[in-house]
């Protein structure tokens, strides 16, 4: 896997591309307005879409309706000097529509446990956890 980054200002706006050819814009907190995610947020970004992608493969598989699936990932920095990097990730998952409980709490383990490319290559390093709320409804991620 390879991506490729072009700087697009004479401050720190870049365009990054992968073999997609989508464009992600990546920028600096600087005085002006940000035109693009922070390094720091894509990769909050990154364990979101990864499990997202997962968890909904998986209950499509299981010919589960979903309506409407919404994440919330939120990093926990620690300070260790100049760097500022992750310590903790958690991810609530908001899902709605016709889901078994069961199967929405399998999808989700299976994805962070299993197949979550992005929170595996971190496990070492940050502990990510995960929360699920279910038509409204937290649920208990701890009953499979």
């Amino acid at each position: 896997m390879k991506v490729n980054l072009e700087r697009k200002n004479d401050k720190y706006l870049f365009e990054a591309k992968g073999a997609s050819g989508v464009p992600v814009l990546i920028d600096n907190k600087t005085d002006e307005a940000s035109r693009g995610a922070s390094p720091m947020e894509l990769i909050l970004m990154g364990v979101g879409g990864c499990s997202a992608i997962d968890v909904v493969s998986i209950l499509k598989k299981q010919r589960q309706e979903i309506t409407s699936y919404k994440m919330e990932v939120e990093g926990q920095r620690k300070d260790t000097g100049d760097a500022k990097p992750f310590e903790a990730i958690h991810v609530n998952l908001h899902l709605e529509g016709e889901i078994d409980e069961a199967k929405a709490i399998r999808a989700a383990a299976l994805s962070f446990e299993k197949y979550c490319s992005v929170s595996i290559t971190m496990q070492a390093s940050v502990k990510v956890t995960y929360s699920i709320v279910l038509n409204g409804k937290s649920l208990n991620v701890l009953d499979i």
